[in-house]
C-alpha cells in the first residue's frame, strides 16, 4: 500500500469523527451566538444584509471547517471504494481485479461531487455564510475534477 493511499484510508475512518466533532463545535458556536444579533443594525440595507456580525462571522467559520472536514471525508470515501477494482492510478498500489458493477463509478462520483457542491454553496449563500459558500465552491469541483481524471479499467 502507497503512503498516499495510506493517508486517504485514515482521513476515510478519521473523518466521521472529525466531521461529527467539527459539527459539535458548530452547534456550540450556534447556541452561544444565538441570543446575539444577526444582522447589522446601522448602514444600509445591502450593509446590513450583507456584511455579517462579529457573531454570525464566527458561526460562519465554524460551518466552513465542517464543510471542508464533510469534503474531505466525502473525496477519501470515493477513492478508498475505488481503489478497489475500479481506479487504475499508479500511486494507488495494486487495483485488485475489475470490479464488473464499477463501469459507472467514476461517472456516479464525480457527479455526486459536484452536485453537493452546488447544493451546500447554494444552502451557503440563502443562510448568508460567504465564507462556507466560497469554501464549497473551491474544494468540491476542483477533487471532482481530479477524480475524473484517474485512470480506470473501463477507460
Amino acid at each position: 500500500m502507497s503512503p498516499l493511499m495510506l493517508f486517504f484510508g485514515l482521513c476515510f475512518m478519521v473523518g466521521w469523527t472529525a466531521a461529527v466533532a467539527a459539527l459539535v463545535y458548530a452547534g456550540v458556536v450556534l447556541v452561544r451566538v444565538w441570543p446575539s444579533d444577526w444582522v447589522r443594525r446601522q448602514g444600509p440595507l445591502a450593509v446590513r444584509v450583507l456584511v455579517p456580525t462579529p457573531a454570525y462571522l464566527r458561526l460562519d467559520v465554524a460551518f466552513t471547517v465542517l464543510a471542508l472536514l464533510v469534503d474531505l471525508w466525502l473525496v477519501s470515501a470515493v477513492i478508498v471504494f475505488g481503489s478497489d477494482g475500479v481506479f487504475t492510478e499508479d500511486w494507488m498500489g495494486y487495483p485488485g481485479m475489475t470490479d464488473p458493477e464499477g463501469q459507472g463509478f467514476q461517472a456516479g462520483a464525480v457527479s455526486a461531487l459536484r452536485t453537493t457542491a452546488w447544493w451546500t454553496s447554494g444552502a451557503a449563500v440563502l443562510c448568508r455564510c460567504w465564507t462556507t459558500a466560497a469554501a464549497q465552491v473551491c474544494v468540491l469541483p476542483p477533487a471532482a475534477w481530479w477524480i475524473g481524471s484517474f485512470d480506470t479499467y473501463y477507460t
